[in-house]
């Protein structure tokens, strides 16, 4: 007797592709303005330089992961795998932005610290959130059935975000290396465009790729779902 499949099926409409491609030429437009264009910083001079795509990583990072957390709450309370594929893509690309954040970061400590690396606060709460949602990814190539993995995934990723508030106010509650937030008040006006435009541009990206990752995931759940076919003797 065959079983209804759940419905997992994403849209395919080309938004994705157009968010991640107007992302990907607004970076590239605010980081030639970050790069070329915007005046040298006066104390750091051009290592100042980085932080238009470092700030607007960590930015994006942080939202990539708070979707993430929005994604497993409704995972847990509607059920079903829709909120399990977003919760898969969110996760991934938070990852990926948050290892970028950590490696933007060490670009600038070399020049400005004189070490690649150090225990800060800060670094060090970012690394443990790229470990933390890393291994819930890795988990759940261990864990065949799709419901079971739902409900797991759900339940590490809420618990794994409370890191994501630490690595925020990790500079206010610790004595760290790491500057304080910086706002509009505190940059330079000459500064604000290029932040801005790149801002912009990696969250169309960010999103882009989350819907892509979605639908990607959604698929392969789908396949998986299927009933087996009947044998016909």
């Amino acid at each position: 007797m065959a079983t209804a499949v759940p419905e997992t099926k994403t849209s395919e409409s080309n938004t994705p592709y157009l968010l991640a491609g107007a992302g990907f030429l607004l970076l590239l437009a605010g980081s030639y303005w970050g790069l070329f264009r915007a005046p040298r910083e006066t104390y750091m001079g051009d290592v100042q330089r980085i932080m238009y795509v470092h700030v607007p990583t960590a930015w994006n990072a942080m939202l990539a992961l708070t979707f993430a957390f929005g994604c497993a709450v409704m995972s847990l309370a509607r059920g079903g795998y829709r909120w399990d594929a977003r919760l898969e893509a969110a996760m991934e690309v938070g990852v990926v932005l948050s290892a970028l954040l950590c490696m933007q970061g060490a670009i600038w400590a070399k020049p400005t610290w004189g070490v690649w690396w150090d225990w800060d606060p800060r670094l060090t709460t970012t690394a443990v959130l790229v470990l933390a949602f890393s291994g819930i990814i890795a988990l759940r190539s261990f864990v065949e059935d799709p419901a079971r993995r739902a409900v797991w995934t759900a339940v590490a990723a809420i618990i794994a975000y409370v890191d994501v508030p630490v690595v925020y106010f990790s500079v206010k509650w610790w004595n760290s290396l790491h500057q304080m937030q910086s706002t509009p008040e505190t940059v330079s006006k000459a500064f604000h465009w290029p932040l801005r435009v790149n801002a912009i541009g990696i969250l169309l990206l960010m999103w882009g790729l989350i819907a892509l990752r979605s639908r990607v995931a959604a698929l392969r759940l789908e396949r998986q779902l299927q009933p087996p076919p009947e044998v016909v003797s």
